[in-house]
């Protein structure tokens, strides 16, 4: 009976045991799971604020360059980012809310000022696009064949907000839905009340509520000022030149837009080629100077010049790696 009883006994400390084994597995793989979990969870929480720093920074290429060195180009700012939709545009504030812009377009279609598009008879085309672009103060009124009726957003340079307000009702009355983005110095778009321009802006603001108006950040300025000493190597205040609103508009249209067409728009070497067409600087204002004198003009003045050629042959290069294309004269990309 003795021996019976130590048999159990032994039976049940082995099974004891047993299970105390099987316990102190099953701890063990609990924590190394609960380990490896934490330390993939740690790794989704890093890669998630990066992406997200990189998607709303102003400047991307200053967060990633102390990651990638002094090689890592400005260029990858547009040939390698993909199109971010919905992503709202921190360096362009309301007037007066300062709420970010939330615009974005599957299609945009950029309509030059330039007298390149007198005669093209464009204008159905450009009106098949869901989003049109426009520039400073130039109208579609009497011109509606060749360059179309729609507006969907117009960046306008600070010079040429007293054009628009020569005709408040026709830009910014309640029946016009136009996004306007001012770009301009901070001398002249500052908000403590002595930013000339931006208290002509407000003022419109105020007079035409239903008004949707924006101004560029002094770091978006920033911004523009940096990629085009990326892009050509020169310091743009060094150099006396001042950026074109064509710069604003394509530095735009690139975080904006999936595709972007852009109509009337010559290459930096069109002015370069025999038998070039000679048009007006500006398709609605007949007589003025010939297209090409005002850019070479710009280009060799020794400060205060746009750099209108230079600016083109950035373009061009943008247009390899991104959906860019050229239409009234198409442009032949090497």
């Amino acid at each position: 009976m003795r021996l019976e009883t130590d048999a159990v006994i032994g039976v049940f400390r082995a099974d004891k045991n047993k299970r105390s084994t099987i316990v102190c597995v099953e701890i063990r793989m609990a924590w190394i799971w609960k380990r490896k979990s934490l330390i993939a969870t740690s790794l989704i929480v890093v890669v998630s604020l990066f992406v997200a720093a990189v998607n709303y920074s102003e400047k991307p290429y200053f967060l990633l360059q102390p990651v990638f060195g002094q090689t890592f180009s400005s260029h990858w700012m547009f040939s390698k980012q993909p199109y971010k939709a919905f992503k709202p545009h921190l360096g362009y504030v309301s007037v007066p809310k300062q709420e970010p812009l939330k615009l974005h377009c599957e299609l945009c279609s950029i309509v030059s000022s330039s007298g390149q598009m007198l005669g093209q008879a464009a204008g159905p085309q450009i009106d098949q696009s869901p989003c049109i672009w426009r520039m400073n103060n130039a109208p579609t009124r009497g011109f509606e064949h060749d360059v179309g009726r729609r507006t969907t957003l117009r960046v306008v340079s600070h010079t040429s907000v007293p054009l628009l307000l020569q005709k408040p009702q026709y830009f910014f009355g309640q029946g016009n839905d136009t996004v306007y983005v001012v770009w301009g110095p901070l001398r002249n778009m500052r908000k403590d009340g002595k930013g000339i321009v931006y208290n002509m802006l407000r003022q419109a603001a105020e007079n035409y509520p239903h008004a949707r108006i924006y101004v560029t950040t002094e770091d978006r300025m920033n911004y523009c000022d940096m990629v085009f000493k990326k892009e050509t190597g020169k310091d743009r205040i060094q150099s006396g030149s001042y950026l074109s609103t064509g710069w604003f508009t394509l530095i735009l249209a690139m975080d904006m837009c999936k595709e972007i067409h852009i109509y009337g728009m010559i290459n930096d070497t069109y002015c370069k080629t025999d038998g070039y067409r000679k048009v007006p600087y500006h398709y609605y204002e007949a007589g003025s100077r010939d297209e090409c004198a005002e850019y070479l003009l710009h280009e060799s003045a020794p400060y205060g010049g746009h750099r209108f050629i230079t600016e083109k042959s950035v373009f061009s290069k943008w247009a390899k790696t991104h959906a860019i294309k050229f239409f009234n004269p198409p442009w032949q990309l090497s």
